[in-house]
């Protein structure tokens, strides 16, 4: 029974993300799995078990590394671990451009050329949280921000 309640902890709570505590990557350990208590009229068991875990919650300020999804005129989304940072054209330094006869489409200056799957480290601006999703808005238009080698 505890190896079933561990596997159905790991698969229901591993990789969701919650408002309050951000994205779950990991359970590390399980501290108590508590009584279980029969749901009336169903016939199955809820039990409250509190757990350990390795979670991500980006906070606004935070420098991250990420890699380019996508490119478009408006700007770029980079890939953050599980989440997804919108880098508007604005919050690119002005002398980079945006090149949409490139292949693939890219924003690029003198110095470096951001396309996707570029390496790219950024600072996150500003988050909106939801109930099971995480927005977030970066910038790359301050010293030692942007490509990565």
């Amino acid at each position: 029974m505890l190896n079933f309640l561990e596997s159905k902890l790991y698969s229901d709570v591993e990789g969701t993300c919650s408002g309050k505590f951000g994205y779950i990557i990991a359970v590390v350990s399980i501290l108590d799995i508590g009584k279980g208590m029969v749901i009336s009229g169903t016939g199955q068991a809820e039990f409250i078990t509190r757990y350990r875990a390795i979670v991500f919650k980006p906070f606004k300020g935070e420098v991250v590394d990420g890699v380019v999804a996508s490119v478009t005129k408006m700007g770029f989304f980079a890939d953050v671990g599980p989440l997804s940072v919108f880098v508007s054209h604005q919050l690119i330094p002005p002398d980079m451009k945006f090149e949409p006869n490139s292949n693939p489409p890219s924003f690029a200056s003198d110095q470096q050329i951001i396309e996707k799957n570029t390496k790219i480290r950024l600072k996150i601006v500003g988050t909106r949280v939801d109930a099971t999703e995480i927005f977030a808005i970066g910038t790359v238009n301050e010293e030692h921000l942007g490509v990565v080698d």
